[in-house]
């Protein structure tokens, strides 16, 4: 019996000596699972979150550095502070409401000048012969204007002191508008400065506008110094930087733009704060250049051209325009710029891309420009000797 007792505990003790035996076999494929499933997961992370900046981010991942963020849904809109749900509100209501056309709509031709009207001759010349299809108004800021048109005769605003670079130029954009607006037939309305002159003939200009559901207001990214370098943190939450824009500041303008210009106080407020010259920092911010721009960009991006129809030319590379003179006005200069069919935008930074677009008209490609400016006094002569043979070329 003890024999046999010691047989069987023996087995038994031989079981149990030979169970660690047994696990030892399964533990080499156990850890060859556990070896491979470490490297699928590395290599599922590196797809999903390649390294930024590196090329490591093509050969993880086919989509390159965006990876697995471009599958997931946006993040959460953040929540409307209470003065911008009202003035989205507003806005919408006023884009949303098709608008009434009068029976003769007209253009509101909005002068921004210091003074004197060099081209009131050439100007003249363009209306003659539309009477009852634009109005016209002069926001002269420092002389009132001895005029030699009769189509620019009492049409002064009440106008007011505009410095350039500071709100002022964007209030005295407003206070054209506001006086515009009282008209119930104007429905488009083009802002000029006293540099500016006609490209094309009035019945060119008047269906241009008139027959397009979009406003022509420039606007784009800059992602440089002389762009988003100009943003200022305490614009928000209302303006984020990814939103903030540049732009000529010279725009035409659809009445339900014009009215949403109008309406707005909040992002007006935003930019006449903070957005100005000698900014903390050493940073200059102009609102004639940003506001208007960054404004229709984040409440109706799909309703701009993102371009202008004022032409002007940087080609100098200068703080200002090139400024035309006497010399420069000849059929071949006037050819070359009312043949131009695409927009082209440089940014201020360090790669100084070039950003060039066709110019569409209601999808089709067409000349770009309407006006142009910094024309000299002195180019007056030249220009009325070549009018109207230019504006038809």
């Amino acid at each position: 019996m003890k024999t046999s007792q010691g047989w069987h505990l023996g087995m038994k003790d031989m079981q149990i000596l030979s169970a660690p035996r047994h696990r030892a076999q399964l533990k080499k494929p156990t850890w060859i699972i556990v070896l491979v499933s470490l490297v699928s997961l590395f290599l599922i992370c590196a797809y999903v979150y390649p390294p930024q900046g590196s090329g490591a981010c093509y050969v993880f991942s086919l989509n390159g550095c965006k990876g697995f963020s471009d599958w997931l849904p946006p993040a959460p809109a953040r929540e409307l502070t209470d003065e911008e749900l009202a003035s989205h509100v507003v806005t919408n209501e006023i884009l949303n409401t098709p608008p009434v056309m009068p029976e003769s709509p007209k253009i509101a031709f909005m002068f921004l000048t210091p003074g004197a009207l060099p081209f009131e001759k050439l100007w003249d010349r363009f209306f003659q012969g539309h009477e009852g299809k634009f109005s016209v108004y002069v926001h002269a800021s420092k002389d009132k204007p001895v005029h030699f048109s009769r189509y620019f005769v009492n049409r002064e605003i009440r106008s007011d002191k505009v410095v350039w670079g500071k709100i002022s130029m964007v209030d005295a954009e407003r206070r054209l508008l506001a006086y515009a607006l009282k008209d119930t037939d104007n429905q488009h309305f083009v802002l000029l400065s006293d540099s500016c002159i006609p490209l094309r003939d009035f019945d060119y200009v008047y269906n241009y506008l008139m027959y397009t559901n979009i406003s022509f207001v420039d606007c784009f990214e800059d992602p440089g110094p002389h762009g988003s370098g100009r943003y200022y943190e305490r614009m928000l939450p209302e303006v984020e930087k990814k939103d903030f824009r540049k732009g000529a500041q010279w725009f035409t303008m659809k009445r339900q733009h014009a009215l949403a210009v109008m309406a707005d106080s909040l992002y007006y407020r935003k930019f006449k704060d903070y957005c100005k010259p000698n900014m903390e920092g050493n940073r200059n911010c102009y609102s004639d250049e940003h506001y208007i721009p960054t404004f229709f960009h984040m409440l109706d991006p799909t309703g701009i051209a993102n371009w202008s129809v004022t032409h002007v030319d940087w080609s100098e590379g200068k703080w200002h325009p090139k400024s035309y003179v006497r010399k420069d006005i000849t059929s071949d200069l006037m050819r070359n710029i009312t043949s131009i069919s695409e927009n082209v935008h440089v940014t201020s930074d360090a790669r100084k891309e070039v950003q060039i677009r066709p110019c569409l008209w209601n999808g089709n490609q067409r000349p770009c420009y309407l006006f142009a400016r910094k024309f000299l006094p002195e180019t007056l002569d030249n220009l009325l000797q070549l009018y109207p043979n230019y504006t038809s070329i």
